[in-house]
């Protein structure tokens, strides 16, 4: 997960998940497409949401590549829609990654 800049356009399809307070079926998969800067679009699954702090962050897997490097966004409220945002800041990344690897770890104990 240390890849956290790219650029992308992205659509997001709500889902029970998708930290947006809207309420949405258990078997739906939110997928978001992505466009790199040479126009090729990706599909991306949102598979988990957590928080860190006040914020909400959303880790996406490629759909059909769930082993590559995924994504890590901010979700964030606009306009009443909910819209995934790049992470920045250097700090603001560093709490992220910190408290997604403990998520991680967490899971691992409990298996």
């Amino acid at each position: 997960m240390s890849e956290h800049e790219h650029n992308h356009s992205h659509n997001h399809e709500h889902g029970e998940d998708c930290g947006c307070g809207h309420d949405h079926s258990q078997d739906e998969e939110i997928v978001v497409a992505f466009s790199d800067e040479e126009g090729n679009e990706k599909e991306m699954v949102l598979v988990q949401t957590f928080d860190v702090g006040e914020d909400v962050y959303a880790l996406l897997l490629e759909r059909n590549n769930p082993e590559a490097d995924g994504f890590i966004l901010r979700l964030e409220e606009e306009d009443g829609e909910t819209v995934l945002v790049n992470i920045e800041e250097e700090e603001e990344w560093a709490k992220v990654e910190a408290a997604y690897n403990e998520l991680v770890a967490a899971q691992g104990e409990e298996e």
